[in-house]
């Protein structure tokens, strides 16, 4: 190994006898992925440049260590933790884990998506709040898979609307392992059903009414395209035709699922609920320095949010649109920032909202959402420089992915760098801005 890749000082993974090998010893310097450019290297200082040019670099005042995606996989969440440094693993459980030094100096940040796919959504979150209590300061940021469960839960307790009835059986069959789990570990035996209305009653609360799909484009064509609706009225037809069907295989009639969805409701809405600080917790996004954190991307319409009021404005209006109206949350600009992966038909990032958002000194995206398989990657949106930190930990989606295990990986901001480890990937990868000014 060169000389040049010994040189990067990499954090002291403590505790490795009790996750899986692979974390990387050595590092090297880390350049764009996918760029047209031949010199990636020249187009990364470009990118730098023109951000500064508008405002001044600013570093974080402490240590940040982002986690995103971890998607029910509490052994790849708390193996994560390790990678970065400040968490040191004593032994086998979830719970055996303790702050080092340099982790009682920073900051974690939990990018979102903590729900589904994974073995086991309930031991990620008893994860997270056992973290939370050893004292760590963490933020916690709102994912796509994890406002799913909020809204769908909001809505049925809600009185039917044409805007809102349908986000139950929206949060489709993703949802189903989740309420599986929840069924089994608090509603068993034979009483489970009893006092509960009949089938058809428990369907006309969770699903949207017979008229919805002609009701739902009238009412939303104020604050939807016909494109959008289109696609959300294609979406509908989809999960209800194998919502049943999924809870079925799962052994869940739709009592079940009914019983499941107010037990649902108990633990995660209701004061002094196992899981209540979860959504109580949760924000939209983090700005420090010049670094803004948050799942998934931005858009036009968020960057001049950010110019006209602030980042605060922002966790602020998620917060007010959460609780008293779901429909444009969920189908306005706030929750773009969970969902985009800069694809036509997501909301546009341009260069002048590139320009909005360097003039408010927010110069890197640091998010989840698009998972990667080969460590964290670098890329340049509009210019705009962007990392990538979904390194897909559960070992579900590994396995689709061809990739063994559960995933290991941390991005982390502190003294002059930014650090991408993964364990699928042989080195860190190690980004220095201050060499490209």
């Amino acid at each position: 190994m060169s000389k040049k890749k010994n040189r990067f000082k990499l954090p002291k993974y403590h505790g490795k006898r009790w996750i899986r090998d692979g974390l990387p010893s050595t590092g090297q310097k880390w350049l764009p992925g996918k760029h047209r450019s031949a010199n990636k290297e020249r187009a990364l200082g470009l990118a730098l440049t023109n951000a500064v040019s508008y405002s001044p670099w600013k570093w974080p005042k402490r240590p940040i260590y982002f986690l995103a995606d971890p998607h029910a996989d509490a052994e790849a969440f708390n193996a994560s933790l390790v990678a970065s440094g400040g968490v040191r693993k004593t032994g086998p459980g979830y719970f055996d884990i303790k702050l080092t030094k340099a982790g009682r100096k920073g900051l974690f940040i939990i990018g979102g998506d903590c729900m589904d796919k994974g073995p086991s959504s309930l031991e990620v979150l008893r994860s997270v709040r056992n973290f939370m209590r050893t004292g760590a300061r963490v933020k916690l940021l709102v994912g796509n898979h994890d406002i799913r469960l909020l809204m769908g839960l909001r809505a049925m307790a809600l009185k039917h609307n044409t805007l809102t009835e349908h986000l139950f059986i929206r949060m489709g069959p993703k949802v189903v392992p989740l309420l599986k789990e929840v069924h089994t570990e608090y509603l068993g035996g034979k009483k489970k059903l009893r006092g509960l209305p009949d089938k058809q009653t428990c369907r006309r609360a969770l699903y949207p009414s017979s008229d919805w799909f002609d009701e739902f484009p009238k009412k939303a064509a104020r604050s939807m395209s016909k494109a959008g609706i289109e696609r959300e009225i294609t979406r509908m037809r989809k999960k209800i035709n194998v919502f049943e069907k999924a809870c079925d295989q799962a052994g869940l009639s739709l009592r079940d699922v009914y019983a499941t969805a107010l037990k649902c409701t108990e633990l995660f809405l209701k004061p002094g609920g196992e899981f209540s600080w979860f959504f109580r917790d949760m924000q939209l996004a983090y700005r420090e320095g010049s670094f803004l954190f948050i799942h998934a991307g931005l858009d036009d319409q968020i960057t001049s949010l950010i110019e006209k009021k602030s980042v605060r404005h922002l966790n602020r209006l998620y917060k007010k649109q959460i609780k008293h109206d779901l429909f444009d949350f969920y189908y306005g600009p706030l929750a773009n920032t969970m969902r985009t992966k800069y694809r036509d038909v997501d909301k546009p990032l341009s260069r002048q909202g590139v320009v909005r958002a360097y003039r408010q000194g927010i110069h890197v995206i640091v998010h989840g959402h698009r998972n990667i398989t080969n460590g964290q990657r670098i890329m340049l949106r509009r210019g705009m420089i962007h990392i990538e930190s979904d390194i897909t930990m559960d070992r579900n989606s590994r396995r689709k992915e061809g990739l063994e295990g559960y995933g290991v990986g941390i991005t982390i901001v502190d003294q002059k760098k930014i650090i991408g480890i993964s364990t699928d990937y042989p080195h860190a990868k190690i980004f220095e801005p201050e060499n490209y000014f």
